[in-house]
């Protein structure tokens, strides 16, 4: 999301927390390792940038899988390929597409004891649907007309209308009835120590410090091959590169030019992890600048692509154009541009539309300058990089951004006026983040459609993608979709990342997977982290 997080309005709080963690970290909070407290022997410490608002899954904790603390009717494996989880097999869906049934795993405990029932999913489901709780995930499951349990093992999911990729969904994690029955969920002690199936359960969160994990020794799944997990939080992108140096994580999550200084660095490997994960500049259309068409397709050519993979992301990536990945089968060709600069065509559009170069050479239409301002996270070192160098690149072509490094407290309520640097991205199916950004559905509703983007052609091609069974038709509707937004230009997508992380010698059991925009305790390198082990 625009979070480095990644799911959805949870963001403007996890900067918050973020913000805070960073201020922690200079002020010298005390390094998670091996001999802090509650950190045992080969224990496996990880840093990451972002620190969650909650641990519960309905309020949008890892809903897409690999939260560590939960388990989902389904998981994907390193192909990210749907695998059974609570569910002992995949789950069965009707010929019309409408009804779905999952049969429970066997003899699956909770981490206090407890027996998993379907009655948990029905619940962990109709919370989600409840409207008195904050779940921004109830417009993902819009198509869910009810949820049942005919017996103790058995939960069918009964849809309103087809939806093709429902079994996705299903990596939500599955939380205990008893623990939230009857308690304002919202605010529920729940959401800070939770109780789920999956292969750790939580000792301890220290807000703005670290999450401590211990193994679940009564796994489903097995037995984890360590004793636990430290989960430390720090935001700034030097802070997090400079504790890795002085050996205080196993393994952390780095900006890509970071990452390069541990190349060559002994003791360490450099993992550059393939991704769906795209960085693009948000223009509001209720700016009278960034509104214009014309400034939209002079900044789109404007933009060096290339230049920013080889010196923002020491080519820990590639150039963007759109946000569905190159990766996907629902990726439409047509939509690619110029990697490099195309400052003709940048001034050409200007040129026709009117913005004539002023005397200080920043382009002038009736009596407005071309200029506006760019916000990003201060803590978010890439994102910096990228705001700078498209200010840069514009002020080539006669346009003049302010490149603004604030809060994400301080960004949020600009967000209807000013630019921003976001960041989306999933490799799953293109209706998951894509309806919620682009759809005038959710035009202005934080960092749903933050820059108030409306089409009535893409509405219908998402509308279209998402409720159309066959293949072929559902291609189709995300490639006119594609060619829509990029003809219309809500956004200049800049890139593609490669996550990063650095990974010390002798932790064993590390299999990298393409990543979506989320990667903080859920999704990230660490994903299958109950296997890994260190040597001491």
């Amino acid at each position: 999301m625009g979070t480095p997080s990644g799911r959805w309005p949870a963001g403007p709080a996890r900067w918050v927390a973020a913000a805070v963690v960073g201020v922690l970290a200079l002020a010298g909070c005390s390094a998670p390792t091996a001999t802090s407290p509650g950190v045992g022997g080969g224990t496996l410490v990880v840093a990451t940038a972002a620190e969650p608002t909650t641990l519960n899954p309905v309020l949008n904790y890892g809903v897409d899988g690999a939260s560590l603390i939960f388990d989902g009717l389904v998981a994907r494996d390193d192909r990210n390929q749907l695998v059974p989880a609570l569910a002992r097999e995949l789950p069965t869906v009707s010929a019309d597409g409408k009804t779905v049934t999952a049969k429970l795993r066997d003899g699956v405990l909770f981490h206090d004891g407890s027996p998993l029932t379907a009655q948990d999913v029905v619940f962990t489901y109709q919370t989600v649907l409840d409207p008195k709780v904050d779940s921004t995930l109830r417009s993902d499951l819009d198509m869910l007309a009810s949820v049942t349990a005919p017996d103790p093992a058995t939960v069918v999911f009964t849809l309103r209308h087809a939806y093709t990729p429902f079994l996705q969904r299903l990596t939500l994690g599955i939380v205990p009835a008893k623990a939230l029955a009857g308690q304002d969920v919202n605010k529920a002690a729940f959401n800070r120590q939770p109780v789920g199936t999956g292969p750790y359960r939580v000792t301890s969160w220290t807000p703005g410090d670290r999450l401590v994990l211990a193994a679940n020794d009564r796994y489903w799944g097995g037995k984890p091959a360590n004793p636990g997990v430290v989960v430390a939080f720090v935001p700034d992108d030097n802070v997090r590169a400079q504790r890795t140096r002085a050996g205080e994580f196993d393994a952390a999550e780095l900006a890509p030019k970071l990452a390069t200084g541990f190349d060559e660095r002994d003791g360490y490997r450099v993992f550059k992890v393939p991704t769906a994960d795209y960085r693009g500049v948000v223009l509001p259309m209720g700016n009278p600048v960034t509104g214009d068409p014309a400034v939209r397709r002079a900044l789109n050519a404007a933009v060096d692509r290339a230049a920013m993979v080889t010196g923002v992301l020491g080519g820990a990536g590639e150039p963007a154009f759109g946000p569905v990945p190159p990766s996907s089968e629902f990726a439409e060709p047509a939509i690619v541009g110029k990697p490099t600069a195309d400052q003709a065509a940048a001034t050409a559009a200007l040129d026709a539309a009117g913005w004539r170069p002023g005397p200080d050479g920043v382009r002038v239409k009736d009596g407005r300058p071309a200029a506006f301002a760019l916000m990003y996270p201060a803590t978010d070192s890439l994102r910096k990089e990228l705001a700078l160098a498209v200010t840069a690149d514009a002020r080539k072509v006669g346009i003049k951004i302010t490149p603004e490094g604030l809060t994400w407290d301080a960004i949020t309520p600009r967000m209807a006026s000013d630019a921003v640097v976001m960041g989306f991205g999933t490799p799953y199916d293109p209706d998951f983040v894509t309806f919620k950004l682009f759809t005038s559905t959710f035009a202005g509703q934080g960092f749903f459609n933050p820059g108030s983007y409306r089409s009535d052609m893409v509405d219908q091609a998402l509308r279209d993608g998402r409720a159309n069974a066959d293949p072929a038709a559902r291609k189709a509707a995300y490639a006119t979709f594609q060619k829509q937004l990029a003809t219309d230009l809500p956004w200049v997508f800049l890139t593609y990342l490669q996550h990063t992380y650095v990974v010390r010698d002798g932790v064993t059991g590390v299999t990298p997977r393409v990543e979506p925009h989320e990667h903080d305790v859920a999704n990230s390198i660490w994903w299958n982290i109950h296997t890994w082990t260190k040597s001491s």
